[in-house]
């Protein structure tokens, strides 16, 4: 049964109904079945990886699964993102520009405005909801980035959690990056630990096993019933975590640099036919610096960093490759439609101008110290460093185009590799095609393979029309008119419109790799391309073409006005302001946790950051001792942790794993029932980094006192959390190993920030955004 409005209704009872079984007559039901010929559908999708970094499309890094499924299929090489991790998510999954589902901007930096407020609405259902409500199989492994900060907690909502937009089962994390060795994983809607006991677990590996395991669960439970996979690795998003040996597969093969880098992938692009012959190499902007101008330690340093960036794309290719594997093992390879999409903006240009060691660190403003990161040079892609590389290698793998991540006015920052793979479907095998498409048509297209109409109901909301439209016209012929028309594109005021074969496009503002500030959208500049002759938007036709310009220009507002762009906002840092978004704990100041309360989302515990603030704990310390956390926030990256070690009270802050402040009790902390405490005093409140004060206490008893330089302005950390009696994931502390559970009696915690305001928190934010102008 098909229908457009879901979910299908119960079927009616079609037996009789007598006295007894005796005399009634059973109507022992069919059961409802996907429509005839539905394929299983494996769609992958990769984070912050450029057109020209894979193999495939002539990069540097060895894919052999995007390769193979290349040669079985077809790759596209005029397919576009958003520029930005969550919005191409939300625009992928929903059919619809991301505005028009409220996502114009990662969840973390939502504000109240329609476009940007983070709220997927129910009337853009998930092509997950779709093809569950007609029969599917559906699961969502990796990255989820949808779900707005304040429903990540145990308070929820869930309905905008995977399993709340329409698939089965998930395994993966929240939020837009994580640690890849100590990740904070959720099954379904439950926070899960990864095994600690396992020093070579990793992400990619572990949804990949996942993965497997579902599908042969799946398909023994109902072997008709096809499925959905959406297989969202974190690679290759900072930080660049991979086994050693992945990236030492590249030794030495980086130590040219990026201008030679880029030049050698614009010629092996052209040699295997991903771009046209006579495409230009968009020339290097003056704010990235040439390879030869840097100094022998850091070309060593950025050589390496690059090795292991490309180390863990691969590692990532061979997971998915274990997925593809099994799929052809079990024997449903033939009629599995597989989407690779090789990345969800261009690459990422977040490392800034001399790569991190922390990328929480340099999203804050805070450049990181050559030196320092050369000393640690053979530890980074390890469990220790959250590391990222520097802007001149995201530069080069954006070739042969201009721009990167966050750019959504070229295409450097919107075009990404894709192969699609269907063997009973697509007879060609090793065909390019040029048609000119965007995230939003993967929905619809996979709605056509199925055979199911678009819904004008879902659970009794009506639905928004589809945006987008099917590619399904392209697997039988290469040189079909495209059915893409116009296309918008807008991310932090870079905007671009597309029309009918021409481009016109403005890079606003700050640079990508800056985090804060704004400027005049009166003073931009535009720019035309004709793509039909220009491949890689090399030659602006601006001056010679202004009628041309002015209408792409009023076509750009028309399509802003349509689909949510309105306002243009070309902010960054400063959207991170609590104000700017809900909050369960807006004007509270007293918080008070059982012992057991673990995995709290950081925005979604006590801000204390650069406030006056007590900790207090009443414990019960058993006879001869008691060690373990007491309260933490954060894990390696940064953060704080009140814990016992020794019989004695510890306090520490974690400085982006640089700089470890720490005061301990004088004395060992007795048995019995205590009431221990840290009071934070800072030097000026609401200054962001400010130094202050610490005073250890047990009960109202002075037992440690000292003193920090500065401490983390902004968030700790991606996406790790606020722990009662333990510390999970990564360790704040290097004085333990998580999960260092307490071993005495937890009865209460306590936080106190009743001394701070929230001007006070505003003031905060205005001055991280002042001094990471000034810093950039």
């Amino acid at each position: 049964m098909l229908s457009d409005i879901l979910p299908l209704p119960e079927p009616r009872f079609k037996g009789r109904i007598g006295s007894t079984y005796a005399d009634s007559e059973a109507d022992v039901i069919s059961l409802p079945t996907a429509p005839p010929g539905a394929p299983n559908v494996l769609l992958v999708l990769l984070d912050d990886v450029g057109f020209g970094q894979t193999s495939t499309f002539g990069g540097p890094v060895h894919t052999p699964t995007l390769q193979r499924l290349a040669d079985e299929g077809l790759r596209y090489n005029r397919f576009h993102t958003t520029a930005l991790c969550s919005p191409t998510r939300a625009a992928l999954l929903s059919g619809r520009n991301h505005h028009s589902v409220h996502t114009g901007c990662i969840t973390e930096l939502a504000t109240g405005f329609p476009g940007y407020d983070g709220q997927w609405p129910g009337e853009a259902a998930c092509v997950a909801e779709i093809l569950r409500g007609n029969q599917y199989a559906t699961a969502a492994f990796g990255k989820w980035h949808n779900t707005p900060d304040h429903e990540l907690g145990v308070g929820g909502p869930y309905d905008r959690w995977p399993t709340g937009k329409g698939f089965d089962y998930f395994f993966g994390f929240q939020g837009g990056e994580t640690n890849q060795w100590c990740t904070p994983l959720f099954e379904n809607t439950a926070p899960i630990e990864m095994p600690h006991d396992n020093p070579k677990w990793h992400f990619s590996e572990a949804i990949a096993e996942q993965a497997i395991g579902w599908i042969g669960q799946q398909k023994a439970a109902a072997p008709e019933k096809p499925f959905f996979i959406y297989f969202a690795p974190g690679a290759a998003h900072a930080p660049h975590h991979v086994h050693k040996e992945w990236a030492d597969k590249y030794k030495g093969k980086f130590d040219t640099g990026w201008d030679h880098q880029r030049e050698d992938t614009f010629e092996k692009q052209k040699q295997l036919g991903v771009i046209p012959t006579d495409t230009k190499l968009t020339p290097r902007p003056d704010s990235i610096p040439s390879w030869e101008s840097r100094s022998p330690d850091e070309k060593r340093l950025y050589a390496r960093m690059q090795e292991v960036f490309a180390g863990f794309l691969e590692h990532a290719d061979a997971q998915i490759g274990r997925v593809v594997d099994a799929i052809e093992q079990m024997g449903f390879r033939e009629d599995t439609l597989i989407i690779y999409i090789v990345g969800d903006n261009g690459p990422s240009a977040e490392g800034t101008l001399t790569g991190t060691l922390n990328v929480m660190k340099t999203m804050l403003g805070l450049p990181d110290d050559v030196q320092a990161m050369l000393g640690h040079i053979d530890e980074i892609g390890g469990a220790q460093f959250e590391n990222h590389y520097p802007v001149g290698w995201c530069w080069a793998g954006s070739s042969p185009f201009q721009w990167m991540k966050q750019v959504a006015s070229h295409f450097g920052g919107t075009r990404n590799g894709m192969v699609m793979s269907w063997p009973k479907r697509i007879a060609e095998r090793g065909g390019l095609r040029s048609q000119f498409h965007h995230a939003i048509d993967i929905a619809p297209t996979i709605l056509e393979v199925a055979g199911i109409p678009e819904p004008r109901e879902v659970d009794g909301v009506a639905q928004k029309p589809i945006e987008g439209v099917s590619m399904a016209y392209t697997f039988a012929d290469g040189d079909a008119s495209g059915r893409r028309v116009t296309q918008y594109f807008e991310m932090f005021g870079n905007r671009a419109l597309y029309h009918d074969g021409w481009v016109a496009g403005c890079q606003h503002g700050r640079l990508p790799w800056v985090t804060a500030g704004s400027a005049s959208f009166d003073s931009d500049q535009w720019e035309l391309y004709n793509i039909e002759e220009d491949f890689s938007q090399a030659n602006d036709l601006a001056s010679k073409e202004p009628a041309k310009l002015r209408e792409l220009q009023d076509r750009f507002m028309a399509e802003a006005a349509k689909f949510n762009v309105l306002p243009l906002d070309d902010r960054f840092a400063e959207r991170a302001d609590p104000a700017l978004k809900p909050s369960h704990l807006r004007g509270k100041t007293k918080f008070i946790y059982p012992a057991g309360t673990v995995r709290v989302p950081e925005r979604s515990s006590p801000y204390t950051k650069n406030l006056h603030h007590t900790i207090a704990a009443e414990v019960e310390i058993p006879q001869g001792g008691a060690e373990g956390v007491l309260v933490c926030c954060g894990g390696l990256g940064g953060g704080f942790t009140v814990f016992m070690k020794d019989g004695r009270l510890h306090w520490e802050h974690n400085y982006y794993n640089e700089v470890r402040y720490r005061v301990s009790s004088t004395d060992t902390i007795p048995a019995g029932r205590q009431t221990l405490s840290v009071e934070v005093k800072v030097d000026e409140q609401g200054k962001f980094q400010t130094g202050g004060s610490v005073t250890l206490r047990l009960g109202k008893n002075k037992i440690g006192e000292g003193r920090f330089d500065k401490q983390i302005g902004g968030f700790y950390t991606a996406n790790e959390s606020f722990d009662i009696g333990c510390d999970t994931c990564s360790p704040v502390s290097n004085l333990y190993e998580t999960p260092f559970a307490f071993t005495g009696t937890i009865h209460r915690v306590m936080v106190d920030v009743s001394e701070a305001t929230f001007e006070q928190l505003a003031a905060q934010h205005e001055a991280h955004a002042r001094m990471a102008m000034a810093t950039q």
